[in-house]
């Protein structure tokens, strides 16, 4: 277990509220090689534990002969020459926390449930991107594991024919009492979102309890043998951006991947360029304090710019989506729980697959809207100032 502490004094101030309470940190301790044992259980046919292969991107090499090149792969090249292989499908808007950049105070309206795709037409969406050369899929919402047919949905997916990893984006509040069951349903990779390592911060941003149970949660990931357990943090400036080096001591003695995103704009979340915390600023405060960190080969469709400290068994990464965009190499995708296709997750564009999949659409019908909607995506999406001026979706309907 990681032991609390309590440090230093401090103020701290986001939109509406400031607030003084004494901080608390994380102190990793050794990581030892024994596992628990509940987690070791891994049905044989769920994707092998494997490492997931390098991604075809926008460099890949076509093959030489235009025959080989069917309409399903054809489907998620764009007119740029990405090759499309990451799909992310969100699994429901609902959610057990209120984070304030997902969703403004005064909430969201959810889609009705009779709208939301069921598990057997994920499967069945899943399926067909699946068979056209998709080879990652992320669960994401919402909170994905608040769905009562996770499980189910996880093992279905696990065993469609080319998928090499199936992971998850999760806030970790249920994820420890599930994460064995999820893991024998086939979960290759856990991303578990946590934005302070101070329990009255996590109650403030979310407007729930419940941090104690997101530390457990990544313990138990590791516990289970995720290598790495990626641990997403949004930087805010005047918020959490005091915690940087506080996360970047998670990743010392365990296997911990700590990422740092840029604050993004999306509707409601009150975005303001103030409390963006640049890239170039955050790699700068970490290696003053650890000026062992080194910089990793990335791949081309990578989000993140990756890094390793030396004596550190874990790693340190940033998602630069508004100062230094990826969008060169972008292979990703999403299905959103409403069965909205976005080719962006920036871009307002949306094109429904329900609606044709509930009205028969037969699978060459259903490749030629996707391929469509694909061949239309952009060379890169607007900057920072146009995306916030623009009309988008909450974060919590599009899936983190």
């Amino acid at each position: 277990m990681m032991r609390r502490y309590a440090s230093k004094f401090i103020n701290w101030h986001l939109g509406l509220k400031n607030f003084s309470f004494s901080m608390v940190g994380c102190e990793a301790e050794s990581y030892y090689a024994s596992r628990n044992r509940k987690c070791q259980g891994f049905f044989s046919g769920h994707l092998n534990g494997s490492l997931p292969k390098a991604y075809a991107t926008y460099c890949a090499k076509l093959p030489e002969d235009p025959q080989s090149t069917n309409l399903a792969s054809d489907m998620l090249i764009d007119s740029f020459g990405r090759m499309h292989t990451y799909l992310r499908i969100s699994l429901t808007e609902r959610c057990n926390l209120r984070c304030q950049y997902c969703m403004p105070a005064e909430g969201v309206e959810l889609t009705p449930s009779p709208q939301l795709l069921s598990q057997d037409e994920i499967v069945h969406l899943a399926n067909l991107f699946v068979s056209s050369g998709v080879d990652k899929i992320r669960l994401t919402g919402g909170e994905p594991t608040i769905r009562k047919d996770i499980e189910d949905i996880c093992l279905q997916l696990s065993n469609l024919k080319g998928l090499k990893t199936l992971a998850m984006t999760t806030n970790g509040i249920t994820l420890a009492r599930k994460l064995p069951k999820l893991k024998e349903c086939g979960l290759t990779s856990v991303n578990i979102s946590l934005d302070t390592l101070v329990p009255a911060k996590f109650e403030f941003l979310t407007r729930r309890k419940g941090h104690e149970r997101v530390m457990d949660s990544i313990n138990a990931a590791i516990d289970c043998g995720y290598n790495p357990v990626k641990v997403n943090c949004v930087v805010m400036r005047g918020f959490n951006d005091d915690e940087i080096c506080d996360f970047v001591e998670l990743t010392h003695n365990k296997p911990i991947n700590v990422r740092f995103i840029e604050f993004m704009p999306f509707d409601g979340n009150v975005w303001n360029v103030k409390k963006l915390v640049p890239y170039m600023e955050m790699l700068h405060r970490v290696r003053k304090q650890f000026p062992g960190l080194k910089r990793l080969q990335d791949h081309p469709a990578d989000t993140a710019k990756n890094f390793r400290i030396d004596g550190h068994l874990g790693m340190v990464s940033f998602i630069t989506s508004m100062t230094e965009h990826f969008c060169a190499g972008c292979n990703r995708l999403r299905l959103l729980a409403d069965g909205n296709f976005k080719v962006c997750l920036f871009g307002p564009s949306e094109v429904s697959l329900r609606d044709p999949l509930r009205e028969g659409a037969e699978e060459h019908e259903l490749r030629e809207i996707i391929g469509a909607a694909v061949k239309r995506k952009k060379a890169s999406h607007a900057g920072m100032f146009d995306i916030a001026k623009t009309a988008n979706r909450p974060m919590i309907h599009i899936g983190g």
